[in-house]
């Protein structure tokens, strides 16, 4: 990416009243975040939920200097960084229309493995818990996963440990820029960590661990797997945050069951209760539920159509055939597709006999 490109996105992501879905939809509108700056407010301000309000902060002047300084911090830092519509992002991620239109990262991350799970829970993590989590990190070995938590206290940075000692690449997602770490007490594990893996953040460098940030965080910890795991939560938790929006984005979600009379275990034991997790009882549960234990297939080769598709329509078929099924919002922002176009021509497709709409708007082929 060029240097005019990643200024034009650091000026859209500092804009205010433009969060993800938004910026997703401008992109996606105009064709590319460079062209937004150089199209006309009175052009901008015919897409849907583009309003005054929105344009007099997408051309705030204070951005432009804001975001050159980011860009000049990334440039001396070598920081790497994802966009969300190239091939290096996440791939589940990619499929969260919230998920951030930048990530920011550092190590040795190699998200080519599928079999990504998150493992979240309480700060005040028991010996109970922890033995689990070791155990099922350990377990869970043979099959290669890689374990993502968001390097806190308790449950988080037992499952870094964990998969460290297991020689598992392990994924640390923070809640601040990279100039600072929280706890600072976890530093020690920060070489442990980017030789394993790495960090990933949304934040820019100097953006500190606020309140607000860590809940921005948990989308990314539960976007970015197929499956969160709660070890333990008292009946209130950041952890039961992260398992509604992995249940939101209709991902697996498992909870270690305990005592009804621990504190922090009456959040799983309502997660569970309440039909929102999964029962872990052990790492079977999660290898059979993934479909782990299933040797993989080879992928067949692909019909030749003889179907005449028009370029949009070839643009679906090949997303559809190289990554499966996807959501209608997934399909907008990879084909570059806007909604109200993208609809008809599903539409075509499926009556060509080509694909099948699944339930919540996704879309697979036949």
């Amino acid at each position: 990416m060029n240097e005019e490109k990643l200024l034009a996105l650091l000026r859209l992501q500092k804009s205010k009243a433009i969060g993800d879905v938004l910026a997703k939809k401008l992109i996606v509108n105009v064709g590319d975040a460079l062209q937004i700056f150089k199209e006309k407010p009175a052009t901008l301000a015919k897409i849907n939920g583009i309003g005054n309000y929105v344009i007099k902060h997408l051309f705030d002047d204070k951005n432009i200097k804001l975001a050159t300084q980011e860009l000049a911090y990334i440039q001396k830092n070598n920081i790497a960084f994802s966009y969300f519509l190239e091939d290096d992002y996440p791939i589940h991620l990619q499929n969260c229309i919230d998920s951030p239109i930048l990530l920011f990262k550092e190590g040795n991350i190699n998200l080519k493995n599928k079999n990504i799970i998150s493992i979240v829970g309480t700060r005040n993590l028991s010996s109970y818990g922890r033995d689990f989590c070791n155990n099922l990190i350990e377990e869970l070995a043979t099959y290669n996963p890689i374990i993502v938590s968001g390097f806190a206290y308790g449950a988080d940075i037992c499952a870094h440990k964990a998969a460290i000692k297991n020689n598992l690449q392990t994924i640390a997602v923070l809640a601040h820029g990279f100039e600072q770490i929280y706890p600072k007490v976890h530093k020690k594990y920060i070489h442990q960590v980017h030789e394993n893996g790495g960090f990933l953040t949304e934040f820019w460098s100097e953006e500190q661990p606020l309140r607000e940030n860590f809940l921005k965080r948990n989308r990314i910890v539960a976007g970015i797997s197929k499956a969160t795991i709660i070890i333990e939560s008292a009946e209130k938790g950041g952890s039961l945050v992260t398992a509604d929006i992995a249940n939101s984005y209709n991902r697996d979600v498992f909870a270690v069951p305990g005592r009804t009379s621990d504190i922090y275990s009456k959040g799983c034991n309502n997660l569970i209760k309440n039909n929102k997790a999964h029962l872990l009882t052990n790492a079977n549960d999660i290898i059979k539920m993934l479909n782990w234990d299933i040797a993989k297939k080879p992928k067949p080769i692909q019909k030749q159509l003889f179907l005449h598709l028009s370029e949009n329509e070839q643009k679906i078929h090949d997303l559809l055939h190289e990554k499966g099924a996807q959501l209608l919002d997934a399909i907008s922002l990879e084909c570059s597709i806007p909604v109200f176009q993208l609809s008809s021509i599903l539409l075509q497709m499926e009556m060509k006999g080509l694909l099948k709409p699944l339930p919540g708007k996704m879309f697979e082929l036949l």
